[in-house]
């Protein structure tokens, strides 16, 4: 069985500081950024919550898609995350169950 890759996004706070990333181990991941352990730039910009992300089969079609996902424009990153997670609830802990 082949492991799913996640394309995420992180924020500050409701409207902050955005980091979009991709993984194939999304809890974990997210941990390292909440611990401090992740990207400079989360832990610089206090970049905790998980406000979204989406599964892939292929780690290809996730590398394609976090680098498109970068490029939007920060209405349209703010647009997704609204559309499935309006209040900006931390996702993280819906990981495991």
């Amino acid at each position: 069985m082949r492991r799913r890759h996640h394309v995420y996004v992180l924020a500050s706070r409701r409207n902050g500081t955005l980091y979009v990333g991709v993984t194939g181990n999304l809890a974990y991941r997210v941990w390292l950024h909440r611990e401090g352990r992740g990207a400079t730039f989360t832990r610089r910009y206090g970049v905790k919550l998980l406000v979204w992300y989406v599964a892939f089969d292929e780690p290809l079609d996730g590398i394609a898609f976090e680098k498109r996902l970068k490029r939007w424009r920060r209405a349209g990153k703010l647009a997704l995350i609204e559309k499935d997670n309006p209040t900006w609830r931390d996702l993280y802990e819906t990981l495991n169950q």
